[in-house]
C-alpha cells in the first residue's frame, strides 16, 4: 500500500538532526497515515518526492539513529 499525503494538508515535523541554514532539511509527516510514515527532504519544496517507510522500520531506524549506530 503506498499512501501520499497532500502536502498542503499534512502536518510536517522538521527533523532535530537538520540543520538551520536551509541545508539537510528532513520532514516527516505527523501522525503516520494508515501504518506508514512519509518523510521528505525540504529542498525539494512542499510539492517534491515523499518517501513512505512502514511505521515498525521506521522507529527500528530512529532508535538506531539515536542510540548511534550511524555516526562516523
Amino acid at each position: 500500500m503506498t499512501v501520499q499525503p497532500h502536502p498542503n494538508s499534512t502536518q510536517w515535523r522538521k527533523s532535530s538532526y537538520s540543520n538551520g541554514s536551509g541545508g539537510e532539511c528532513v520532514e516527516v509527516a505527523v501522525p503516520a497515515h494508515g501504518g506508514v510514515v512519509p518523510m521528505r527532504d525540504t529542498k525539494a519544496g512542499p510539492g517534491g518526492q515523499v518517501l513512505v517507510f512502514p511505521a515498525p522500520q521506521w522507529r527500528h531506524f530512529v532508535a538506531a539513529v539515536r542510540s548511534g549506530s550511524f555516526e562516523r
